[in-house]
């Protein structure tokens, strides 16, 4: 079985990068011939078409762009390793996901902490949704990720580190004296993907509850601002109640306790980076010199 080489990889990402061989070659400072030669062997031994020409550039084909992430988490891993074999210690690009809630409350001690003690580690931290993040991680376009349950990803490694509790939260003198009066009531959201919306809709359906409609929003401080203005509920972390400057227009009411304890879990793909057992190393230490707010979780 033909093995692939790291250089070859390198060649074909910096023609990807810069869309043809002539630009290519000048970031690698090779000679045309050798790019195009290379490009070449790589695809006689793969033994499919990468590039497609379009005008005078070039474009992946399907099997380019499946390639392409494959390349990417080589490379990546090379140069861990090259760094981590002088260094003994974590360095270089962390690619840390996680849930804007997670961003806005949790993740501000543990990587202060993080840094603190791996300051050669630098973490590039990115948000979205619990699907978004899980798809993106899949797609080896980050390492790891902070996610909610509910959630299904056999493929991944997965560690619960944080416990939410989930509130309701509504204007300031509406009636909900139990949950079929939710079914007279716009719910306020994020976009489909978001695990607390999954978990509400669950709650709604099991009560055989459909409510008049979603609004979909982008931010926790747009969302308790739209409740406050009487349009509609939502459901948020009690922990990110607390940071809006709208929670003293909005009341919150309890959840069912099935519903209102949530988990938050890091996940990432085996074989972990020195990067990422850094942080479960943190995680996973109960000497670790973080705030209580946040709870922690051991593993199981």
């Amino acid at each position: 079985m033909r093995t692939l080489d790291l250089d070859s990889l390198h060649i074909f990402r910096a023609v990807v990068a810069e869309g043809g061989v002539v630009r290519a070659a000048a970031r690698l400072n090779r000679v045309q011939s050798n790019v195009t030669t290379r490009i070449r062997q790589l695809e006689e031994k793969l033994g499919v078409a990468l590039f497609r020409r379009e005008g005078r550039g070039l474009r992946l084909t399907a099997e380019g762009e499946k390639l392409l992430p494959y390349a990417e988490r080589l490379l990546r891993l090379a140069e861990e390793a090259t760094l981590a074999m002088r260094s003994g210690l974590p360095l270089g690009q962390f690619r840390l996901g996680a849930l804007e809630s997670t961003a806005g409350v949790r993740l501000p001690p543990l990587l202060a902490l993080y840094h603190a003690r791996f300051p050669n580690v630098t973490v590039e931290l990115s948000t979205g949704s619990t699907g978004q993040l899980l798809n993106r991680l899949l797609k080896f376009e980050i390492d790891a990720a902070f996610v909610s349950e509910p959630f299904s990803a056999p493929e991944l490694e997965a560690l619960p580190v944080f416990i939410e509790e989930l509130a309701l939260v509504a204007p300031i003198g509406a009636s909900l004296a139990d949950a079929t009066q939710l079914a007279r009531r716009t719910i306020i959201a994020f976009s489909q993907g978001c695990s607390y919306r999954r978990r509400l809709e669950e709650w709604l359906a099991a009560e055989k509850i459909s409510p008049e409609r979603v609004l979909e929003f982008a931010s926790y401080q747009a969302m308790a601002a739209c409740v406050a203005a009487g349009t509609g509920v939502a459901v948020m972390p009690r922990s990110v109640l607390r940071d809006l400057s709208a929670i003293e227009q909005v009341a919150t009411h309890d959840l069912p306790p099935h519903i209102a304890a949530n988990r938050t879990h890091l996940v990432w793909r085996a074989p972990s980076s020195p990067a990422v057992e850094a942080l479960l190393s943190l995680l996973r230490s109960e000497a670790a010199d973080v705030p209580p707010r946040p709870s922690f979780l051991a593993a199981g």
